[in-house]
């Protein structure tokens, strides 16, 4: 350790939210260059590269081929796809001197296509899977936790050509199949969730979530094995009916502008009312949208129906005729388009705005009181919605995306004029798949769920070294050379050993052991040494034991390799 790069920290960053952002800098592993840009120090490369290997043997066990494409992709291939506007500003554009177009690529769905177009022309050739280890860059607005959220990281990502959608399924269940074995293998306990397919596209995808209290994504889940984001789940959301005979009437409700306050004058639950948000579509068009009053409109479902839409101002409400607060389906104005979530399609008796200020009608009726332009799922699903699958109340969990499968079909394929002969002689495009994992990401989550108030606790199939031998006076005739001679031991039956060589006190050697989290130490003291012994600390869990001196490494031998990915 005298000679290794790892330069920790007594406090924790003041910029550091994430357990795994504020104990990676402290330890050592990595250092921030600028916003959303980080160094891998050598502890924290040793484990990426770990996490590496476990990929690649995986992908090796189903038949993807490695191999290495640009960072740097031509604009051209962006607009062939149609990408290149569609992305947004997260993607990192530039110019070369003769002023074309380029990205430094967050993902490869075009520069794989592109490649394989003229290449793969028969279904004799197919299917083929691709993949690469490789940096990618997103503009991020506000990056933040670490390694969570950067603009440059590492990822794995894989493409598979298939000439069926047999074929394409098959490639697609081999690798959320690998995808769930390369988690257990790193360590991590993840969920395998039903998930939005975002700027990638295509029909089916499923995300792996690392659980952690930190976690940026909202989960929900079941113990019959559903689970989804919450952005992508759909459910049918349980409501109330509200009071009354199921006769319209039309309530005096002075000041009363929200569910809140709506639901406790009525003194019913808040799911007994609905919610009315009026918005101007990507096209123009003016909509409300009624949701169960204890829900939120998801908004990933909602650009879906409306594209690219945008909540009513002050402004636009006026002019729509609209009134903050008091917004129902009964009586709205002309040329304004009724959208409602499925949920609500058997309810017969809705509290909702009276499109009059401090105003509310009771008992308005579907079909007798207004007319429905659309039944659509739009809300939010939460903890206690029951399950689609099987009914029980669904459960609440957090958790960090750590690798994501999608069945792409055929969206780059035709867009870019990649196809192959089938075995009738015709010109069809490839059905494709997108398969990508987080390498970075997967590191900052397994600190997440091995941390403790001391610091990390590297799981042996991914800790940057296996054992630290830690002799507490380098200068003692007995215990440096002891020291040596189990380190050599450990490392004669393949272990990997660092050893803690500095001329520090006992306190900082166990602190830093702690902070650096490697899973076994071995404590070389004067006391222990003279009744023959070591102490074996398992850096997990805090347990310690008095070893003989000519066990130990045999002992740390039969533990230490079992636990290998």
């Amino acid at each position: 350790m005298s000679r290794l790069y790892a330069p920790t920290l007594k406090e924790d960053p003041a910029e550091a939210e994430l357990a795994s952002h504020r104990l990676l800098l402290r330890a050592g592993m990595i250092r921030r260059t600028a916003s959303g840009l980080y160094s891998y120090l050598p502890l924290a490369w040793r484990s990426l590269r770990k996490i590496e290997e476990v990929i690649r043997e995986e992908m090796e066990t189903i038949g993807a081929q490695e191999m290495l494409v640009p960072m740097l992709t031509p604009g051209e291939l962006w607009h062939e796809s149609g990408r290149w506007d569609a992305y947004g500003p997260e993607l990192m554009r530039m110019h070369d001197r003769h002023d074309r177009e380029f990205c430094l690529g967050p993902t490869h769905e075009e520069t794989f296509t592109d490649l394989v177009r003229n290449e793969l022309r028969s279904y004799k050739q197919l299917p083929v899977t691709l993949y690469q280890i490789q940096d990618k860059f997103r503009d991020e607005l506000r990056p933040r936790f670490g390694l969570m959220r950067g603009r440059e990281f590492i990822m794995k990502d894989a493409y598979s050509f298939s000439a069926t959608q047999e074929s394409l399924q098959e490639c697609y269940d081999q690798q959320k199949a690998a995808y769930a074995r390369i988690a257990e293998r790193c360590g991590i306990r993840a969920l395998p969730v039903v998930a939005d397919s975002g700027q990638i596209g295509g029909d089916t995808s499923v995300e792996f979530m690392a659980l952690a209290d930190a976690g940026e994504a909202a989960l929900v889940w079941c113990d019959c094995g559903f689970a989804a984001d919450v952005e992508a789940a759909a459910t049918t959301v349980s409501v109330t009916e509200g009071p009354g005979d199921g006769t319209l009437e039309k309530v005096y409700t002075p000041g009363l502008g929200t569910i809140e306050a709506v639901a406790s004058f009525f003194g019913f639950p808040e799911n007994g009312t609905r919610k009315s948000l009026a918005l101007i579509a990507e096209d123009g068009t003016r909509v409300v949208a009624i949701v169960p009053g204890d829900h939120e409109l998801n908004e990933i479902k909602a650009v879906r129906l409306f594209g690219d839409y945008h909540l009513m101002s002050d402004e636009e409400l006026e002019e729509a005729g609209l009134h903050k607060g008091f917004i129902g389906p009964v009586n709205l104005p002309q040329n304004i388009r009724l959208v409602c979530d499925e949920s609500l399609k058997a309810s017969k008796s809705w509290t909702c705005g009276a499109n009059e200020v401090d105003y509310h009608f009771t008992g308005a009726c579907p079909g007798r009181d207004f007319e429905v332009d659309e039944w659509a799922d739009l809300v939010s699903v939460h903890e206690g919605d029951p399950c689609p699958h099987c009914g029980k109340p669904l459960k609440g969990a957090r958790g960090i995306e750590i690798s994501q499968v999608f069945q792409l079909g055929t969206k780059y394929s035709e867009a870019m004029g990649a196809t192959f002969m089938d075995e009738d002689g015709r010109e069809r495009p490839f059905l494709m798949g997108c398969y990508g994992i987080g390498v970075s990401r997967t590191l900052a989550a397994v600190v997440e769920q091995h941390n403790d108030e001391h610091g990390i606790c590297w799981p042996v199939c991914v800790a940057p070294y296996e054992v630290e031998v830690v002799p507490l006076d380098v200068h003692d005739e007995v215990v440096w050379p002891i020291a040596e001679s189990i380190a050599q031991q450990l490392v004669d039956l393949g272990i990997e050993v660092v050893v803690d060589d500095r001329k520090e006190r006992p306190g900082v050697k166990f602190a830093d052991a702690d902070l650096m989290g490697f899973p076994y130490q071995i404590v070389c003291g004067k006391k222990a040494i003279k009744n023959g012994n070591v102490e074996v600390k398992v850096r997990a869990t805090g347990e310690r034991n008095e070893v003989p001196i000519s066990e130990v490494a045999s002992m740390l031998a039969e533990m230490v390799i079992p636990q290998r990915a």
